[in-house]
């Protein structure tokens, strides 16, 4: 059985209209695009900023990642507040305002720190001022989740919130695709001398226009007709969620999907570090690999979506985790044999970004379903961002100080399988049929 939090009785809500569906689609897609566009492109650089902000004369490389990943954790630990915060705007004014606050805060924070003055410029002030905009990102990211998906999957048709749900995890696939992409460009046209010097600002600044345009979008986009049905019938005395029961719930949302967090940034985001700096790889190398890992999590969230509005949640998340706790350790090896073919490893850092997409497709919709209207908002984002928050946030960190201490390649593998077991666990939970009730 699930563990949903039970608020007032489903109440009927105006269907929207196709176009306003797609709009809101588009809308809330195009947010996550820039957020998880620029996650990709802190960890791809997280080597070069490392070195010039974290790394001041006589410090060792290995230092200045950890201190890096440190920093990159922070900002994961902000995500609760934000979510806290923007989720009470999202549930109390409404989703609208919400999404319109977070892409300005995200947008102006990274674009910040594309100018930035590093640490031989002002020295210890660099890693604290590029701290602060980390944090900003944290907490306008921990608002954006939330928002958003509670935006796709109220304005859904029925029937379809998986599919719907499943374009939020999609756009953070084509972001990190994003982010890859204009870091594997600017190492091939730039020289490395060039690359470390100047040319890794250019993609936080590319954020700029990106978050304008989501701006535009967000102005366009009407709020929602189960939000705007709630605000209808405040007037009605209504039995609030218990504090307690929304507590749980929240819980357990964090553990269905914290294989999703964990592999997914294990596999999507921490790889080109782990590669080089474990590895050996060259810095193109190591972004080829993670292109390949996020290519296969983009083919299967779309389909793992649609499935589970055919078969339910349950069945396909639970395939996604079973597959990753059960294979990562091999696909790992494969990775690191000297031995084995480039397309092997291709094919393996494909199939393991695939075994994450099986999660990430339903895991939005799975969340929206758990909680009532009033507390949508706060609740999926809080789920989502606890879980990120420790299982995201720390991947890098722990992977990296855990290598460095034990000798140990297979860190990656077992962090990411052990994370998974748990979330199999979580996911036994959840009723099969939650993906044809109306949300409440």
């Amino acid at each position: 059985m699930t563990t949903p939090v039970h608020g007032p009785a489903p109440v009927p809500v105006a269907a929207a209209r196709p176009a306003r569906s797609r709009r809101a689609l588009v809308a809330g897609s195009v947010g996550n695009f820039v957020e998880w566009y620029e996650f990709g492109v802190y960890g791809y650089f997280a080597t070069i900023i490392a070195a010039h902000f974290f790394t001041p004369e006589g410090g060792s490389d290995a230092e200045g990642l950890v201190k890096t990943y440190a920093s990159f954790a922070l900002a994961f630990f902000f995500r609760p507040v934000g979510a806290a915060v923007f989720g009470r705007v999202g549930d109390r004014i409404g989703r609208r305002p919400t999404l319109i606050l977070v892409i300005c805060l995200m947008t102006g924070a990274t674009a910040l720190i594309g100018v930035l003055p590093t640490y031989a410029t002002v020295g210890a002030a660099a890693p604290w001022l590029l701290t602060l905009l980390r944090i900003l990102q944290g907490l306008s990211a921990g608002g954006e989740f939330g928002g958003a998906v509670s935006v796709m999957t109220e304005f859904a048709p029925p029937g379809r919130r998986g599919r719907y749900g499943a374009w939020q995890s999609f756009t953070v696939a084509l972001g990190l695709l994003g982010g890859a992409g204009a870091a594997a460009l600017l190492a091939t046209v730039l020289s490395e001398s060039q690359l470390t010097g100047w040319g890794w600002r250019v993609p936080f600044l590319l954020t700029l226009p990106l978050g304008l345009v989501a701006l535009w979008l967000r102005l366009r986009l009407d709020e929602t007709p189960a939000f705007a049905s709630a605000v209808a019938e405040r007037s009605v005395p209504v039995r609030p969620p218990p504090a307690g029961e929304t507590a749980r719930a929240i819980a357990l949302g964090a553990g269905r999907v914290m294989g999703w967090s964990a592999a997914g940034y294990t596999f999507l985001v921490v790889l080109p570090s782990y590669l080089q700096s474990t590895l050996d790889a060259t810095f193109q190398q190591a972004l080829i690999a993670t292109v390949l890992a996020n290519l296969g999590f983009a083919a299967s969230i779309l389909p793992a979506g649609l499935v589970s509005d055919r078969v339910g949640r349950r069945t396909v998340m639970l395939a996604g985790a079973l597959l990753v706790a059960v294979l990562a350790l091999p696909l790992l090896n494969l990775v690191q044999d000297p031995g084995a073919s480039t397309y092997a490893k291709g094919a393996a850092l494909f199939g393991a970004g695939a075994a994450v997409g099986l999660m990430a497709g339903p895991g939005p919709a799975m969340l929206a379903e758990m909680f009532p209207t009033t507390v949508r908002c706060t609740g999926l984002g809080l789920a989502y961002s606890l879980s990120n928050a420790v299982f995201s946030g720390c991947a890098g960190l722990i992977i990296t100080e855990a290598v460095k201490r034990t000798g140990d390649v297979d860190i990656p593998a077992y962090y990411a399988a052990a994370t998974c077991a748990v979330s199999v666990l979580a996911l036994l939970t959840l009723r099969g049929d939650d993906h044809r009730r109306a949300l409440r």
